[in-house]
């Protein structure tokens, strides 16, 4: 699996995982295809994503104008909420790589390009205030 789809199937996994409160390794687990194993880095993207939840929503409460985390779609929720962790914990993946990533997925789910925009907004936001931490 190529970190591409992990994206994906960590994004499929925390959108389980907050509709309906199942353990993080069973939303995993239910969207592997068959035969397909869970990788280290799906499992870090989830994992860490949940343990950093509080700090990634204030990040995201910064970067939002006008807007509360909870008006926001629950996919382009766990997709922001990833990317935000990938930007913050994950040193071995530039910040650009993992914002582009997330437009791309945002597009990827709704199929339309105003989700792309909205992802990338925020997460320049993000990336501009990490830089300044």
């Amino acid at each position: 699996m190529n970190r591409r789809v992990a994206r994906i199937k960590a994004v499929q996994s925390l959108y389980q995982v907050e509709m309906t409160a199942v353990d993080p390794d069973e939303a995993i687990e239910t969207v592997l295809e068959e035969g397909e194993q869970k990788t280290e880095f799906l499992s870090q993207l989830v994992h860490g994503t949940l343990e950093h939840i509080t700090e990634i929503d204030e990040l995201l409460k910064q970067a939002l104008e006008h807007w509360a985390i909870s008006r926001i779609s629950r996919v382009d929720r766990a997709i922001l909420r990833m990317s935000t962790y990938e930007m913050n914990w994950l040193d071995d993946i530039p910040v650009n790589v993992s914002i582009n990533e997330a437009i791309d997925l945002a597009k990827g789910f709704t199929g339309e390009e105003e989700p792309g925009k909205f992802v990338n907004g925020v997460l320049s936001k993000i990336a501009k205030i990490l830089e300044t931490k």
